[in-house]
């Protein structure tokens, strides 16, 4: 019996790609044959890792398939024939009506990979949402299998790099630094971070910076909006980094005051665990994954109000105890997503479906 691992893309660094290397570490800890296959591999994928999806060897019957759902693909109309057991892992694809403005492209695989997700539910046996949210969605498409709730994995060990001393030289002053973490893209609302930058930095402290960092790569149109909107508003400080190393990642992190988040629509939202990971007090709109990923964490609000989200930012920094009690709940919260607990949770339910 093999354990076969199917996806799209992977990616070096994000999600779904950490998700599938750490899923295929577990596989091979418990003693099974396994390979990940991808139609899409990022170079920098070590050698030997994954193979092209096309190379994959038909599987047999007693075979289980990981497949990994996350947009549209030509792999989702072709999962319903593999004649072996299929597990699908369920991380979310944004609604296709975020893009419409700004790439045809994005537009259509979310468009094709939301309408896979009703037409798949008859070839899963069984299937992972990586939360609760997503779960929902499953069911609300008919999905009649069982459905877990099994968290992404976070490497948490990689955050230990050392950051960019370049990058934290330039910026770490007495100045307050706020940021973002996460690609560029209609979804994640960073034109209203920007507004809420914007009453920040005018009506309450002047000396304030605002970092979003993140890939604009394929929603060049939507970067170059939130350039203008900066431009129209005569904000100065915000800086969109674009797509930059790791390390200059964590160094943004290392400067942080504050994570905002304004995003309409996430599965999960890693960033929110990486910033409390790095003991960053969140403000965040609680709304999609983002309210249960936060669950008591960080400081919420679920009506979406720039200048109520500016004042919360106030709140946290000329209040260190409001700061220090947000860090202390946020983690609690983050206890939740050990690497030891969500890796006996995928042994737990991995074995339940294939022994």
């Amino acid at each position: 019996m093999r354990i076969i691992q199917l996806l799209p893309t992977l990616s070096y660094g994000d999600g779904v790609g950490n998700d599938t290397l750490a899923i295929d570490q577990i596989i091979k800890e418990l003693g099974y044959e396994t390979k990940i296959y991808a139609e899409n591999i990022d170079s920098r994928i070590e050698k030997g890792i994954a193979e092209k999806a096309e190379k994959m060897p038909q599987p047999d019957p007693n075979d289980t398939i990981l497949y990994h759902l996350s947009t549209g693909t030509a792999l989702n109309d072709k999962l319903k024939d593999f004649p072996c057991k299929k597990l699908i892992i369920y991380h979310n694809i944004t609604p296709a009506h975020f893009f419409k403005e700004y790439s045809r492209i994005s537009y259509d695989l979310c468009e094709s990979g939301r309408a896979a997700i009703s037409q798949l539910k008859e070839a899963a046996d069984y299937c992972w949402a990586d939360s609760g949210y997503n779960r929902q969605e499953l069911l609300e498409n008919g999905y009649s299998c069982n459905i877990d709730v099994v968290p992404i994995v976070i490497p948490f060990k990689d955050y230990e790099t050392e950051p960019d001393k370049a990058i934290l030289k330039k910026y770490r002053d007495d100045w307050v630094n706020l940021v973002f973490v996460g690609r560029i893209s209609p979804n994640k609302k960073q034109e209203d971070i920007i507004k809420t930058f914007y009453y920040y930095k005018k009506y309450i402290n002047p000396k304030s910076r605002l970092f979003l960092v993140g890939s604009y790569s394929g929603t060049e149109r939507y970067y170059e909006r939130l350039c203008r909107y900066v431009t129209e508003l005569k904000l100065e400080d915000v800086h969109i980094t674009g797509h930059i190393k790791f390390k200059e990642i964590l160094s943004y992190y290392h400067l942080a005051d504050v994570f905002l988040c304004m995003s309409e629509h996430e599965g999960f939202c890693i960033p929110l665990l990486e910033a409390m990971y790095f003991k960053i007090p969140i403000v965040a709109y609680a709304y999609t994954g983002v309210k249960e990923t936060l669950a008591d964490a960080g400081l919420k609000f679920t009506e979406k109000n720039c200048k109520v989200a500016a004042e919360m930012i106030r709140m946290i920094v000329e209040k260190n105890d409001l700061r220090d009690t947000i860090i202390k709940t946020q983690n609690i919260r983050l206890k939740d997503f050990a690497y030891e607990k969500t890796k006996e949770k995928i042994v737990s339910c991995l074995k339940g479906f294939i022994e």
